[in-house]
C-alpha cells in the first residue's frame, strides 16, 4: 500500500452542493444521542448447497426516531430502510417480491448484474399492492456493497425518501479469505448516510420539502439514527458507507484529521488501499473504509463529520491489540479490451431544475435511446455541460453492469476510483470516459442518480442485446398506465395526481 495520503475530496469545491441557491444545510438536532442502528440480516428462506431463497417486504411503518411521535415510515422487511440481504456468487438465488404498502412500486438492484429491465427492478417492474413476483439470477461480479431501492419513476425519489432502501452485500470468496474486519454488526458496518427535515408532530412531507434540483433536510439520519454513538470494541472498524440521500453530498472526515484506509468502491474492491483523511460521496456511490483506532484508549471518542457537522460518534471501549496488516494488492482488475473500430458513446447531462435533460431529451418510458451487443466492450464519454459557476456534480449511474473509470478530462481518475463502479460524479464542463460492457441481455436505465433529476428526466434506456439472436421485444410500461394505477391507489382523479417529476416535465411543455 502506497504511503500517500491524501488530504482533499477531488471533486471541483465551486460546485459542491452547499453553493447552490437551494442548499439546506445539517445542523444538529437537538435529540439525545442513540446508539446506531445496525440493520438485522435478513434470513433466508431456505438454502442449499447451489440455491438460496428470500422473500423481501415493501411495508409501511412507524419508527421511533426522535422522542415524542414516530415517524410513518416505509422500509424493507423492517419499517424503515431494510434488514440487510447477503446475496453469495455463483449461488442460483431465488427472491419473492411482496408489496404490502398502498401503492405500487418497485424492487431495482442497484449494483446488481441481472437482466433488465424486470428482475434489474427498474419502472418497468412494478410491483402492485398485495402483490407477490418472484424473479432469480445468479450472481457473476465482484464482491461489493450494493443496494436496494424503489424506482417507480416518477416517483422513485418520494419513495426513497420515505425509506425504501437497503444494503445488499455481494460476497465471494476470494474477498471473504483476505484479512479485512469481517463480522457483521461488530467490526464491518453498514453506514447508510441520508438527511431529512421533520414537520409537526416528528412527520416527514416530501411536497412541502420538494426542490427539483433534489431534497435535503438539515437533520443528518445514519442507519434511521438521529445522533448516533456506535461502541467501538475492536482496534479496526470497517465501515461500509452508501449515500442513500435524494441529493446530498457527504463531504467525510474523522476528529484529530484521523487517516482511514479506502478499500472498495462501489461495485469491487480497490486494486490498492488508498489511505485519505477525507472522502466525498455523490448521490448513490458506496465506499468500504478501514479506520485504525490504535492509538486511543477506553473512554476516548472519534466523530466522523460531514463538512463541519457531526454525524457519528464513535465511543472507544478496550480492545486487543491487532497488528494484521491490509493486503498491498487486493483485487486485479481485467478491463475488457475495446475494438478499435468500436465508436465512443456520448452522453450529455445537461441543465439545472426543471429544465434537466439526457442527450437533450427527457425521459421517455417506451423509448431506446441506445443499444449495445452483449459481451462488447464501449467507451462511454459522459458530459456535464453545467457551467462551473452554479453548476453541480451529476452522479451517473448505469444499470445492471459495473464499469471502470478510464479518464477526467483526459487525465487520470480519482486515486479511489480504480476499482469497479456503477455510479461516477461529473463535474460542471467536465467529461469522464468509462468503459462499459453488458454481459446480460436486456432493458437498462442510465442516469443522473439526483433522485429527483432522474424523475425529472435526467434518464435515458440503452438495450443490450445478443447479436446472434433476433433482438427481442420487451413489454414496457407506459406512463399513463403507471399514473392511472398510482391515481387509483391514492383514491384520486388523474388529474388530481401530483408525483415528483411531474412538474419538470409541465414546465418545459413536454409529456411523460
Amino acid at each position: 500500500m502506497s504511503s500517500q495520503l491524501y488530504t482533499n475530496y477531488f471533486f471541483d469545491e465551486p460546485a459542491f452542493n452547499t453553493h447552490d441557491g437551494g442548499y439546506v444545510p445539517l445542523v444538529v438536532n437537538p435529540a439525545p444521542e442513540k446508539p446506531l442502528t445496525i440493520p438485522p440480516l435478513l434470513k433466508p428462506d431456505k438454502e442449499t448447497a447451489t440455491d438460496i431463497w428470500y422473500t423481501v417486504t415493501a411495508q409501511a411503518g412507524e419508527t421511533q426516531i426522535l422522542p415524542g411521535a414516530p415517524t410513518k415510515t416505509w422500509g424493507f422487511s423492517a419499517s424503515l430502510l431494510g434488514k440487510t440481504i447477503v446475496y453469495p456468487v455463483g449461488k442460483h438465488i431465488h427472491v419473492t417480491l411482496q408489496n404490502h404498502l398502498p401503492e405500487l412500486t418497485t424492487f431495482h438492484w442497484h449494483g446488481l448484474s441481472v437482466s433488465g429491465p424486470y428482475v434489474d427492478g427498474g419502472c418497468h417492474a412494478p410491483v402492485y399492492p398485495g402483490e407477490a413476483k418472484h424473479i432469480d439470477f445468479t450472481l457473476d461480479q465482484p464482491a461489493a456493497t450494493t443496494w436496494l431501492h424503489a424506482h417507480p419513476c416518477p416517483s422513485t425519489a418520494e419513495q426513497v425518501w420515505h425509506g425504501l432502501a437497503t444494503m445488499v452485500l455481494v460476497t465471494d470468496q476470494h474477498k471473504s479469505a483476505l484479512p479485512l474486519p469481517k463480522t457483521y454488526g461488530v467490526d464491518d458496518i453498514p453506514v447508510v448516510l441520508q438527511d431529512r427535515r421533520f414537520h409537526e408532530n416528528n412527520q416527514w412531507d416530501y411536497r412541502a420539502d420538494y426542490d427539483p434540483d433534489g431534497v435535503q433536510g438539515p437533520t443528518a439520519m445514519i442507519n434511521g439514527t438521529v445522533n448516533p454513538v456506535f461502541d467501538v470494541t475492536t482496534q479496526k472498524l470497517r465501515l461500509r458507507l452508501l449515500d442513500g440521500a435524494n441529493r446530498r453530498e457527504w463531504r467525510l472526515h474523522l476528529s484529530d484529521d484521523l487517516p482511514f484506509t479506502q478499500i472498495a468502491g462501489d461495485s469491487s474492491l480497490l486494486p490498492e488501499p488508498v489511505r485519505l483523511n477525507k472522502l466525498m460521496l455523490t448521490c448513490a456511490e458506496r465506499a468500504e473504509i478501514v479506520i485504525d483506532f490504535k492509538d486511543y484508549h477506553d473512554g476516548d471518542v472519534v466523530t466522523m463529520y460531514s463538512d463541519d457537522v457531526p454525524i457519528l460518534k464513535f465511543r472507544i471501549h478496550t480492545f486487543k491489540p491487532d497488528n494484521t496488516q491490509l493486503p498491498a494488492h487486493l483485487l486485479t482488475i481485467h478491463a475488457p479490451k475495446v475494438a478499435a473500430d468500436t465508436p465512443v458513446r456520448k452522453i450529455v447531462m445537461s441543465g439545472m431544475d426543471e429544465s434537466v435533460m439526457l442527450d437533450g431529451k427527457k425521459f421517455n418510458m417506451q423509448r431506446i435511446d441506445a443499444t449495445q451487443p452483449m459481451g462488447e466492450a464501449q467507451y462511454w464519454d459522459i458530459t456535464n455541460n453545467n457551467s462551473k459557476d452554479g453548476g453541480m456534480v451529476h452522479p451517473f449511474h448505469v444499470h445492471g453492469t459495473q464499469f471502470l473509470v478510464i479518464s477526467r478530462n483526459g487525465k487520470a481518475p480519482y486515486p479511489n476510483e480504480h476499482g469497479y463502479k456503477d455510479t461516477v460524479g461529473v463535474n460542471p464542463g467536465e467529461t469522464v470516459r468509462i468503459l462499459v460492457r453488458f454481459d446480460l441481455p436486456g432493458v437498462y436505465m442510465y442516469h443522473c442518480h439526483i433522485i429527483e433529476h432522474e424523475d425529472g428526466g435526467m434518464m435515458a434506456q440503452i438495450q443490450s442485446y445478443d447479436p446472434s439472436k433476433p433482438m427481442p421485444h420487451y413489454h414496457l410500461m407506459d406512463m399513463d398506465t403507471l399514473m392511472n394505477a398510482f391515481a387509483k391507489e391514492r383514491g384520486i382523479k388523474p388529474e388530481e395526481l401530483w408525483m415528483a417529476g411531474m412538474d419538470s416535465y409541465a414546465k418545459m411543455n413536454m409529456k411523460m
